[in-house]
């Protein structure tokens, strides 16, 4: 069997070489010269997989380890009875540990509480309902749009209108969908940019062209009480550099890239092809995770827990290493922009997620025990 894969795709050979002859190609260049004689197409969110490429080859499994199905035509993988699996929720909480990092970082900057603050999520799928428990358990007041959950489920959610009217934090996490009848293309146009509260957070993590990038940079030259942070972006791997250099936090497109993320993607492709070949499983995450760098904090009872809050989160992860790294790749002209934004992905340096710190606490405080609870922690 042959299989044709993006040559950045994490534990590739520790997962697939036992099912065929893996064949490695770079993801925003794949194309039907590549994948002519596949049997098998693994990719991630930056190819393009559509009749264009597939039409006549061999391919009758294509898998994508991302949360995102934006990039792939599946009318046409039903049509051409294609089979294909994704990963949903794979790096959620990558995505998570983003948001939070750069909501300290936003706090700090700006001198706010965050336990003060009024978090609206938009979209409330497998990232977005992960990061509206953290915020909820942490005592945080959050309201939620998610129109086709909310014609499905019914339950308290709110307009997006209503966010933009009462929320000073907004954090999307919608897919992107240009079609249909709830499109999300450009769903921050410049009407709803600039309707948002005084001194709000806009934080786009989900995908680039949710946001008019050219409006954004036109709101933000108009009102300098906004703050924007933006890991994805329009017409990426280029970037808007006036754009970028007007954000508190810029990154090219690594929220979710947690080392747990991203290889849990690849495990659950690995499943997923395991299962359309009818074999079981023979290989496991847990097995083949490397032991974390920071495994376990100890805390007294005493520790202020706005200062527990900040050392936790940024012990793990701080997306400001990686806004740093951003702007330095942010120079020459737009082909070693291009070039520099794809290799600050593939030499990604190893990070780890929240969900894995054991946190013990000597003594009894409530507080810390809450905060410990609501970041996901294991409480020891």
């Amino acid at each position: 069997m042959r299989i044709v894969a993006d040559e950045n795709i994490p534990l590739l050979d520790a997962f697939f070489s036992g099912l065929g002859d893996i064949r490695r190609h770079p993801g925003r260049t794949l194309d039907r010269a590549a994948v002519a004689d596949a049997d098998i197409l693994l990719v991630r969110s930056v190819t393009k997989v559509n009749r264009e490429l597939l039409e006549g080859t061999a391919v009758r499994f294509v898998g994508t380890c991302t949360i995102g199905t934006d990039h792939l035509d599946l009318d046409y993988f039903n049509d051409a009875g294609i089979q294909w699996a994704s990963a949903p929720g794979c790096n959620a909480r990558g995505v998570v540990d983003y948001v939070l990092g750069s909501l300290l970082t936003l706090a700090e900057i700006e001198g706010a509480d965050l336990g003060r603050r009024t978090y609206g999520v938009v979209g409330a799928g497998q990232v977005g309902g992960r990061l509206i428990k953290v915020l909820r358990e942490l005592g945080w007041k959050v309201l939620v749009c998610d129109p086709p959950r909310q014609a499905a489920e019914g339950g308290d959610y709110v307009s997006l209108d209503e966010i933009i009217e009462q929320c000073d934090v907004v954090s999307l996490h919608t897919p992107l969908n240009k079609a249909g009848d709830l499109p999300t293309w450009h769903l921050f146009d410049r009407a709803r940019l600039r309707q948002l509260r005084q001194g709000a957070w806009l934080i786009n993590a989900a995908r680039g062209p949710i946001v008019d990038n050219a409006a954004l940079l036109e709101v933000l030259l108009e009102r300098e009480d906004l703050q924007a942070v933006l890991d994805v972006w329009e017409q990426e791997p280029l970037v808007d550099v006036e754009l970028a250099e007007l954000c508190v936090i810029g990154t090219p497109h690594i929220a979710g890239y947690s080392l747990d993320g991203r290889q849990r993607g690849t495990a659950q492709i690995y499943h997923a092809l395991c299962a359309h070949l009818g074999q079981a499983p023979a290989i496991f995450l847990d097995d083949l995770l490397p032991k974390p760098w920071l495994a376990q904090v100890s805390l007294d009872a005493a520790t202020d827990p706005a200062w527990a809050l900040n050392m936790l989160c940024r012990g793990v992860y701080d997306p400001r290493r990686d806004d740093a790294d951003f702007r330095r790749s942010l120079v020459g002209d737009s082909v070693s922009q291009r070039l520099a934004f794809d290799a600050l992905r593939k030499h990604y340096p190893p990070r780890r997620e929240i969900e894995g710190l054991r946190v013990s606490i000597d003594g009894h405080c409530a507080n810390l025990q809450r905060i410990v609870q609501a970041l996901g922690a294991v409480s020891v």
